[in-house]
C-alpha cells in the first residue's frame, strides 16, 4: 500500500485546475489582484497559483506556492487570496493551501510577467 503523499510515477506534481467551470475565468481575475510585495506582478501571472479546484457546491481549493519558503508574507498571503476569491459572486468558500512541491521557478511566470520584470 502506498502512502497518499508519494506521487505516482509520471503523475503530474501540480493537479488539475477546473478550467471548464463557469466561474474559473472570475476566480483567475481575482487572484490577479493579489500582488506579491516584493514583485509588482501579480501571484497569479508570476506562476504562484498551481491549481484552482472549484468543485459543483462552488467551493474553492486553491493550491499555491511562493518564491521562497522564507518569503516573509508567507503567513498572509493565503488570507489575501481568500479575501479576493471570496466576494466573488457564486463563490461558497475559499481554501487556501501552501506547497513547496514542486519548487516555484522563473519559467512558472506568464510571458507578461517576464517582460514586466525585464526577463524577455
Amino acid at each position: 500500500m502506498t502512502h497518499p503523499s508519494e506521487q505516482l510515477e509520471g503523475s503530474p506534481l501540480i493537479a488539475p485546475s477546473s478550467v471548464e467551470h463557469p466561474l474559473y475565468d472570475t476566480v483567475v481575475e481575482a487572484c490577479r489582484s493579489v500582488f506579491d510585495p516584493e514583485i509588482p506582478v501579480n501571484i497569479y501571472d508570476l506562476g504562484l497559483i498551481y491549481t484552482i479546484d472549484i468543485n459543483q457546491e462552488n467551493a474553492v481549493k486553491i493550491i499555491m506556492t511562493l518564491t521562497a519558503p522564507g518569503c516573509p508574507v508567507a503567513g498572509e498571503m493565503p488570507g489575501w487570496i481568500v479575501e479576493a476569491v471570496e466576494p466573488v459572486a457564486g463563490i461558497k468558500e475559499v481554501d487556501v493551501e501552501l506547497t513547496w512541491e514542486p519548487p516555484w521557478g522563473m519559467e512558472m511566470m506568464s510571458d507578461e510577467a517576464r517582460l514586466e520584470l525585464g526577463f524577455m
